[in-house]
């Protein structure tokens, strides 16, 4: 492959990382975070931990885009979509007396986290039957 066609798939790579690893950053540290990048007041440890799920989710879709044997637009943007939202209702479980209305919120992500990597995988499972 000629230098200038793998730019693409590099780019993503790197920027799929960069995401996810400052997403799990923001999710598991989020005052170090504020600190660190997004000092603009006032400090929301809740909002932080929400950014750092879909910057996982936007990252996961990266890397699934460039991974051998993915190959599907659907399936990478349902599985990376999907792990986003299992992240986001981490964030909701983590910060459940943050706000927001936990008995419907926690639940709601949940099923719809699941949905859509159970559907990711069916995609994934029929494109690979012969």
């Amino acid at each position: 492959m000629p230098r200038l066609a793998q730019l693409p798939q590099i780019v993503a790579s790197v920027a799929g990382v960069m995401l996810a690893s400052f997403g799990l950053w923001a999710m598991i540290g989020p005052q170090s975070f504020f600190d660190a990048l997004a000092t603009f007041d006032p400090y929301n440890e809740h909002l932080i931990q929400d950014i750092g799920a879909f910057q996982i989710g936007l990252g996961v879709v990266l890397l699934l885009a460039v991974a051998p044997r993915v190959g599907d637009g659907l399936v990478v943007a349902l599985v990376g979509v999907g792990i986003g939202m299992v992240a986001h209702t981490v964030s909701h479980v983590i910060g459940h007396d943050l706000g927001g209305t936990p008995a419907v919120d926690i639940p709601f992500f949940s099923i719809l986290g699941g949905l859509l990597l159970a559907a990711g995988y069916v995609r994934w499972s029929l494109r690979r039957v012969p």
